[in-house]
């Protein structure tokens, strides 16, 4: 299949994919290497002995919101009376709306404004029932031959859940295959196959030239045209396509967007505003609750080496599902998300060879008596992490009459294994081959653990079958860990390699190849492109719950979005503040 060019990230310089050739030209490692350069280490006070010990230290700052802000933090959206009889009369009238509707694509438009303006979970089965009738009478469309139609149609069954083939877009084709010409001056229908062509699966040809040819035209419409509703989705697409964006930054950069149409509905504007800050008020009540068991384990101040960021933390789990009643997996998610950060500076910043490889081997053993074998400030991480694990178990035992502790040490086992490894390869000054890298790399990026506990955290039922695809790390969890991990990767590696972490994917590759910097990440996303239309493939036919699959969809999408401008998830600079505050703190005004 032929490598398609893209211009996805433009902050992120997704950009042109150079041909494998081209590494061969490269004036930059020409030569394969089998050890970097450190940075150099400080020495800082040993927790074991009186000794010196030499360690690695990053300095990550302290948050801009503290515990007083997080827990003095109040919304007049919380439980109020008004405003949820003012919520549900707008639910009725958009409910009667929707059904009232008889032509398809003015229902499938609707339903798209929905999903972006974040309220469609209200109307779970009105949508459903729309896309059903869709899907089982496609071939009866007149509106068959119209491009925006048959793409919006694509995409919203395929987003949905739906099987259906690409080769609806046959039709738009010439007799060599590519998209004929006269649809260039379809801007609208382009736009909307743009959006279609990244559900694309493995092999699906047409679905890459879709991408190709709508990436041409669309960079030629934005060159031409400004400051029209059509240029600012254009742009807003070609930064960061729709199914890769996370879902509530969404929702308010299109609340804002839908709010200057001309084409406003006020009624469903209206419900959007209210529904999105009175969701944010219980993200607040959510946040509030993870921020005081922080501060109850003093992690952040105990271990001054690593990073205090209970705000990141959180704000992951708001990607993973804003809906309301899963408050619960956003409370034991974001001590998760803690827990993996804290140890994670442990491996990368901290502890020496000799004292990882007995944390590891007290992670694996997950035995409490063996604490005494570690220096004071792991026995206070593995305490905490022994503590919430067991606690967590109970709780599951009580409630789904399910053992699952045996499921969850053996995950946060294997992640300290892995960064075990890395650490050997820091230590020893040893470059992995690319393939040994994402071996080992896709389960330290952490998403292993995450998705595990996200399972056992969400309302669903326990299913025996799940556990064998859960112990296995069945091929979404896989594929997720991948995209999240080389994204991590392209962002973070300059501040990890200041701060003495091992090498990333991009220097695995430049030492395999002998490839340049710039072809060397070209190629690492080019990867994540790859793998990306395997995970849509593993949404599909994913053994779990759908409400599982989504929040490992959601898990990619947070990291695209943490990692867009920076390392968004360790430094806090203006614009992370900006977007993490209209998410979690500042209420839509409403008139």
């Amino acid at each position: 299949m032929a490598l398609y060019q893209l211009c996805l990230f433009q902050n992120l310089g997704y950009s042109k994919i150079l041909q494998i050739g081209e590494a061969q030209s490269s004036p930059l490692f020409k030569t394969k290497c089998s050890n970097y350069v450190h940075r150099p280490i400080q020495c800082k006070a040993s927790t074991v002995s009186n000794q010196a010990i030499p360690r690695r230290y990053a300095n990550f700052g302290p948050s801009v919101w503290d515990y007083d802000f997080i827990q003095s933090l109040t919304s007049e959206f919380l439980d109020n009376e008004l405003y949820a009889q003012q919520r549900n009369e707008l639910k009725e009238e958009v409910r009667t709306m929707l059904c009232k509707m008889k032509n398809p694509l003015y229902q499938l438009e609707l339903i798209d404004d929905l999903q972006r303006l974040g309220v469609a979970y209200h109307f779970k089965n009105e949508i459903n029932n729309i896309l059903n009738n869709v899907y089982k009478n496609m071939d009866s469309f007149v509106e068959e031959k119209n491009l925006y139609f048959t793409a919006l149609k694509f995409r919203l069954l395929r987003e949905n859940d739906y099987l259906i083939s690409a080769e609806i877009f046959g039709c738009f084709q010439d007799g060599k295959c590519n998209f004929k010409e006269w649809l260039s001056t379809d801007i609208k229908g382009i736009l909307s196959l743009y959006e279609a062509s990244f559900y694309s699966m493995e092999n699906e040809i047409i679905l890459d030239k879709a991408r190709d040819f709508s990436l041409k035209n669309l960079n030629e419409f934005v060159k031409k045209y400004k400051n029209t509703d059509l240029s600012f989705l254009v742009g807003h697409a070609l930064e960061i396509p729709l199914c890769w964006r996370m879902p509530r930054l969404e929702t308010h950069w299109f609340i804002d967007f839908y709010e200057r149409k001309q084409s406003v509905n006020h009624s469903l504007l209206k419900l959007a505003k209210l529904d999105f800050n009175m969701v944010q008020a219980i993200h607040q009540e959510d946040l509030k609750h993870a921020s005081r068991w922080w501060n109850k384990t003093a992690l952040g101040g105990k271990l001054s080496f690593a990073r205090d960021k209970i705000v990141e933390n959180f704000v992951w789990t708001v990607a993973f599902s804003f809906l309301p009643h899963f408050g619960h997996l956003r409370r034991v998610l974001t001590k998760v998300n803690a827990l993996i950060t804290t140890i994670d500076d442990i491996y990368d910043v901290y502890g020496t060879l000799e004292e990882l490889e007995l944390f590891s081997d007290v992670v694996s053993r997950w035995d409490i008596n063996a604490i005494d074998t570690l220096p004071e400030y792991m026995k206070i991480c593995f305490l905490e992490l022994y503590n919430f694990v067991d606690e967590f178990a109970r709780d599951i035992l009580k409630e789904k009459e399910h053992q699952i502790l045996p499921y969850l040490t053996k995950v946060w086992a294997d992640l300290c294994k892995a960064y075990l490894t890395e650490a050997k390869w820091f230590f020893g000054g040893y470059a992995p081959s690319l393939e040994e890298y994402i071996d080992t790399a896709w389960i330290s990026i952490g998403s292993t653990v995450i998705l595990i506990h996200c399972y056992f955290s969400t309302p669903n039922p326990i299913r025996m079958e799940d556990l064998k695809y859960l112990e296995e790390y069945s091929n979404i969890i896989r594929t997720s860990s991948k995209i999240s991990r080389l994204v991590n990767d392209l962002r973070t590696q300059k501040r990890e390699m200041e701060d003495g972490d091992v090498i990333k994917s991009i220097q695995c590759y430049m030492h395999d190849t002998g490839a340049s910097g710039q072809f060397a990440r070209e190629h690492i996303k080019s990867m994540i492109c790859t793998i990306w239309k395997k995970m849509n493939e593993d949404v599909n036919y994913s053994p779990f719950p759908p409400s599982f699959t989504e929040i490992a969809l959601n898990k990619v999408r947070m990291s695209l979005c943490m990692y867009q401008y920076g390392d968004a998830h360790s430094i806090q600079d203006t614009k992370s503040t900006k977007w993490k505050s209209s998410l979690l703190f500042d209420a839509i005004p409403i008139p």
